[in-house]
């Protein structure tokens, strides 16, 4: 094919969009559409991970030392827990820190109730707040913490390790089990819009059956007859693509503006910025879909 026989291709791709009108709008709308209700259920398992992901990193475990561990005892313990290869990060927490923060997070009423309890009789035990690489191994490293008083026999210096058990098992079994059903949901619609686009494309070949069967009877090579045709439908499905990522973004754009007050909800929505790529994969799509369309229904006509 030589240069200028592509340019004609490309050029008579472009003009039968103008001219089958109505089909052509036709075959846009059913892109839009499709992926306009398959961006939607994108974004929002992108954010229901995002929310999920955020709730497994705020997963922490609490050990508690028991009140006669003094401060040689406390930072070996501290060493060996540090040296875990699943724990990414370890604090200490004092007994004087502990009832600050408890304190705190009681607000007023709790100020008031607590004011009785200073450093001399503070009720409550030096701790470590330990943080892991990968929330799922919380469970594991709570049982290593508690068998440090195995090998502390003498003087055993964890009286409890705290994480949520049970809650943080279901927590990771419902996280678990959105991401599968978003990834479920996400696949069987970009399948649906493609035989949906792919169908509404064959209609608009078939109405020009004809025009086809002539071509190809005043010799016209399939390839000839084939690369307007696939031209046509490549700028569809990526005129389709560009509308509704369009759409979308800015939809998604105002809706986080919204409700930019609501600081909770807020901070749940992941930023615009961070979803882009997501609007480039659905502007490929919408180009191989056409392109996919095109090529199937070519296929049945070039038999002539």
């Amino acid at each position: 094919m030589t240069f200028n026989t592509f340019l004609r291709h490309l050029r008579e791709g472009a003009k039968n969009i103008f001219r089958n009108g109505w089909m052509s709008v036709a075959s846009i709308i059913s892109i839009i559409v499709s992926l306009f209700i398959l961006g939607v259920f994108i974004l929002l398992v992108l954010n229901v991970n995002a929310l999920a992901d955020k709730a497994d990193k705020q997963v922490q475990i609490r050990a508690y030392l028991n009140l006669n561990v003094d401060q040689k005892l406390r930072e070996t313990v501290q060493k060996e827990i540090a040296a875990m290869p699943e724990v990414s990060k370890i604090d200490f927490i004092s007994k004087e820190q502990g009832l600050d923060d408890f304190r705190n997070s009681m607000g007023d009423e709790g100020k008031e109730l607590l004011e009785g309890f200073d450093k001399d009789n503070n009720p409550l035990p030096d701790a470590f707040k330990i943080e892991v690489y990968e929330p799922t191994t919380v469970p594991f490293v709570a049982k290593k913490i508690e068998a440090l008083n195995t090998s502390h026999a003498d003087q055993q210096p964890i009286m409890k390790v705290k994480y949520g058990k049970g809650t943080i098992e279901t927590l990771f079994k419902v996280t678990r089990m959105v991401r599968n059903i978003g990834f479920v949901f996400v696949a069987g619609l970009a399948v649906m819009s493609m035989f949906l686009i792919s169908n509404t494309i064959r209609v608009t070949i078939l109405a020009r059956r004809r025009e086809i069967g002539i071509m190809k009877l005043v010799g016209a090579t399939n390839t000839f007859i084939r690369w307007p045709f696939f031209v046509e439908g490549t700028l569809i499905g990526l005129i389709g693509s560009i509308i509704t990522v369009a759409i979308l973004f800015v939809g998604y754009d105002r809706l986080a503006a919204s409700i930019g007050s609501d600081f909770t909800l807020q901070m749940s929505l992941l930023p615009v910025s961070a979803l882009w790529q997501w609007g480039g994969l659905l502007v490929v799509l919408g180009v191989l879909i056409g392109m996919w369309g095109t090529t199937l229904s070519m296929r049945k006509f070039l038999k002539v």
